[in-house]
């Protein structure tokens, strides 16, 4: 099969509505006086959690339990966060165990840490951010969300490891193929030529994707990619999650950085390499004699 170059934008969860995220950028209990600067310990910390007040331990214990952690930002207690606490405690119990949460009150000082980490306290409140144990943040619901908005933000390994990375402002090699894919060698080939290159290294990320993976079917579909197809698939991506190249088959690391070249031109608004064109010529200086009055 040809290779084929397809150019589409695509909605990723990164712009499910993340607000003040520090990149381009956890749930449960019962209702508590969400005013006070103290926390509810049944939604701050689980049996070996840590302690309350410190938001970043969160972040650190729910990842290296390899769980997702969502993160109730409020800021006092009016009837529409009373209402969005509900939600978010219902939705931590059904995914409990793939998540831990917690409640930070933006105006507790012994949360300053993780406040400011998402500059949570411009955000329009109440607000929920769920964090991969990766650190991607693969959801940002603020104001009025549902269990099931909340829930979308559990995503597959693949796509979070993509966000990740865009959200670290990397470029992503998404190469879906397996053992038995045709072409699945040089495909690859070409892309850990590109990212070897001293050019590209620090600013590309390669992510592999086994087009069998019943876990990653939802982002398969979400990315257009026919999981029958014999042939490897890559697909480059750029921040936020713009997927500028589709290509089926084999392809070469000369191929890739023109792509890439391509798009960074483009980004800079530029219709020459590095979007510096040279400067327009002068108009003629020359004057047209001036015609006499009759």
């Amino acid at each position: 099969m040809a290779k084929k170059h397809v150019t589409i934008t695509i909605m990723t969860v990164i712009t499910l509505g993340i607000i003040h995220a520090t990149v381009v950028g956890q749930e449960r209990g019962t209702p508590r006086v969400m005013g006070e600067t103290g926390a509810d310990s049944s939604a701050n910390k689980g049996p070996e959690g840590p302690a309350i007040g410190d938001g970043m331990a969160a972040i650190k214990h729910a990842a290296e339990a390899g769980k997702y952690l969502f993160v109730f930002f409020h800021n006092g207690e009016d009837q529409q966060t009373q209402a969005m606490r509900q939600v978010f405690d219902a939705a931590m119990e059904r995914i409990a165990d793939k998540a831990e949460s917690r409640v930070i009150d933006t105006t507790d000082r012994t949360e300053k840490g993780i406040v400011d980490k998402f500059d949570a306290r411009r955000a329009p409140m109440p607000l929920v951010l769920a964090i991969a144990p990766n650190g991607a943040i693969t959801g940002g619901f603020p104001i009025k969300f549902t269990e099931e908005l909340l829930m979308g933000a559990l995503v597959s390994p693949s796509t979070a490891q993509c966000m990740k990375a865009l959200q670290d402002g990397k470029m992503v090699f998404l190469c879906v193929q397996d053992d038995a894919t045709k072409f699945g060698k040089e495909a690859m080939q070409a892309v850990r030529a590109v990212q070897s290159d001293p050019k590209y290294a620090k600013s590309t990320e390669i992510v592999a994707v086994d087009p069998s993976d019943e876990a990653e079917a939802v982002a398969m579909k979400r990315l257009q990619v026919d999981t029958g197809s014999d042939e490897a698939i890559t697909i480059l991506m750029t921040p936020p999650g713009t997927v500028i190249s589709r290509i089926e088959g084999a392809t070469t690391k000369q191929s890739l950085v023109a792509v890439i070249q391509g798009a960074l031109a483009k980004a800079k608004g530029g219709c020459c390499p590095g979007g510096k064109c040279g400067p327009k010529k002068a108009a003629s200086s020359k004057s047209r004699p001036a015609k006499r009055k009759s």
